[in-house]
């Protein structure tokens, strides 16, 4: 008992976000997360802190450690100084760590977020990038975003940006000496050793789904089913 949270309590996040939890239920309320999803950070603390190898492996493959946003509005309402969101970061450093993100709906999101997210960032120095942002994966954003994207170099140009170019401006070309050393951050920090780790058991997992890595990334992209929100108890 108890061999889970101590791989927990070598992360700092759980050491600065855990202190003293008197269970009161304050992050819970101020919480966005819990008004949408079926999701309180109250019950999820109080679960940590008994430290119950079985529970918190079923927190480490559960859907619900997925649906923080890491907004950090429980941080700045909790009278004890605790920090649920910062405890949810450990929860899905070691989900990742251990592989267990590929036992839930959410969790397996974490592959394509991943790849588009930490591919901007150290092929391009952004962690959202026009070259990469595909209309037809986003329609929510609307017609006036499909027709940005269209004209995308021209309608940037219009509103003073430097895209792809050298020198200053807003999206302008990063220096390769700049990429190299935010690689050898991820390198030094432990960045890249998750990805490889968000890759490995990803690839793993669509193998046993009977899917390539390339369908197993549409699939966990677009699947959203029910159960997850509190209005489909409406």
């Amino acid at each position: 008992m108890g061999r889970l949270f101590d791989e927990l309590s070598e992360d700092y996040r759980l050491k600065e976000g855990l202190k003293t939890c008197i269970n009161c239920g304050t992050c819970t309320a101020i919480c966005p997360a819990a008004e949408f999803y079926k999701y309180d950070p109250r019950k999820i603390v109080d679960t940590v802190q008994r430290k119950d190898d079985a529970e918190i492996e079923a927190l480490l493959k559960s859907e619900t450690i997925w649906y923080c946003g890491e907004c950090m509005s429980c941080v700045t309402r909790c009278p004890r100084s605790n920090g649920p969101g910062l405890v949810i970061m450990a929860l899905r450093n070691l989900s990742i760590k251990k592989g267990w993100f590929t036992a839930s709906e959410k969790g397996r999101q974490v592959y394509p977020l991943t790849k588009a997210l930490t591919g901007n960032m150290l092929n391009y120095g952004y962690c959202i990038y026009p070259k990469t942002f595909v209309w037809e994966d986003h329609p929510e954003s609307g017609p006036v975003w499909k027709w940005h994207c269209e004209h995308l170099e021209d309608s940037i140009k219009r509103n003073g940006g430097n895209y792809q170019g050298e020198g200053p401006g807003i999206l302008r070309k990063i220096p390769q000496q700049a990429l190299d050393e935010l690689k050898a951050i991820f390198d030094v920090t432990g960045g890249t050793e998750r990805i490889e780790a968000v890759d490995r058991f990803s690839e793993k997992k669509a193998e046993e789904m009977g899917m390539t890595i390339e369908q197993y990334e549409r699939q966990v992209f677009e699947t959203c089913t029910p159960g997850h929100f509190n209005s489909e108890d409406l």
